[in-house]
């Protein structure tokens, strides 16, 4: 049943093809304007992991769910099936914007590849938390709950960012500078080490799923 919530998930998203040109577009014609290749590798993947939220809404849309699970469908089935959908727009999405915008630098001359990839690799494991955060809010308090506990828990991560830049700074500590003096070796196993921990939140996050979807009363 997994490719079939898939098929139907890709069925609903064609009611929404227009936007995705629209995003699409977008990414494509912002560097061309700006000069900065690296502006669609965070844009396209997080636009289009979006997508995913809208087929939860969709399923919920007129008591959808309690006729979906009529079908042989379970319900923990249906909480990894997101994940994974999240998984392919997302990833599908980096890698096209990926190679877009290191064929842009090579048309353009306007970045070095290697810092257009290792700002690729970087932006990974942000996206695979981006994803494991919005599908159980999304799946726990619906569309409209969801999406403001969801810009509330971005918010707070912001707020810790920024508190520990500020830190940093007081104790006469610049992170981009330390960042870009670690040895090749040491950036990465930092990148591999922070790709762990975005797949451990990710089978985290798809677990609270599961039990939320275990819990809930169609």
């Amino acid at each position: 049943m997994m490719k079939g919530l898939l098929i139907k998930d890709f069925k609903l998203m064609k009611g929404q093809k227009n936007f995705f040109f629209l995003v699409v577009l977008v990414s494509i014609g912002m560097p061309a304007f700006s000069g900065d290749a690296t502006f669609m590798l965070g844009f396209l993947p997080f636009v289009l992991s979006m997508f995913t939220l809208s087929t939860i809404s969709y399923d919920e849309f007129d008591n959808g769910n309690a006729f979906l699970f009529t079908l042989p469908v379970s319900r923990t089935g249906y909480a990894v099936e997101k994940y994974i959908l999240a998984l392919l727009l997302g990833g599908g999405a980096w890698v096209f914007a990926t190679l877009l915008a290191v064929a842009f630098a090579v048309i353009k001359g306007t970045a070095n590849i290697s810092e257009i990839l290792m700002a690729a690799v970087l932006i990974l494991p942000v996206l695979i938390v981006i994803q494991a955060l919005m599908i159980p809010f999304q799946l726990k308090f619906g569309s409209e709950k969801g999406r403001l506990a969801l810009i509330g828990a971005f918010g707070l991560l912001a707020v810790i960012g920024v508190v520990a830049v500020k830190a940093a700074e007081m104790l006469g500590i610049d992170l981009w500078e330390l960042i870009g003096n670690l040895p090749a070796m040491g950036m990465g196993v930092m990148i591999t080490l922070l790709l762990l921990a975005a797949i451990l939140v990710l089978l985290t996050s798809m677990k609270i799923s599961c039990s939320i979807m275990k819990g809930k009363e169609f």
